[in-house]
């Protein structure tokens, strides 16, 4: 059972290392109206369609 527990700890460990090297290397330049541009009309329906849910649910005395 010990080797879980390691196996967890290295697992939060190397994500603590991920993020520690995007945070120092991460994107310097974002542009929204250049990303606006790169995107489909299905992919902007889907995220504002559940964008939209999310709000609503929170709205109506969502799961927490």
């Amino acid at each position: 059972m010990w080797w879980l527990i390691v196996f967890m700890a290295i697992l939060i460990g190397f994500g603590l290392l991920v993020d520690w090297w995007h945070k120092k290397h991460g994107i310097t330049n974002f542009n929204p109206d250049e990303n606006a541009k790169n995107i489909s009309t299905s992919e902007r329906i889907y995220a504002e369609t559940y964008l939209n849910n999310i709000k609503n649910g929170n709205d109506n005395g969502g799961p927490f």
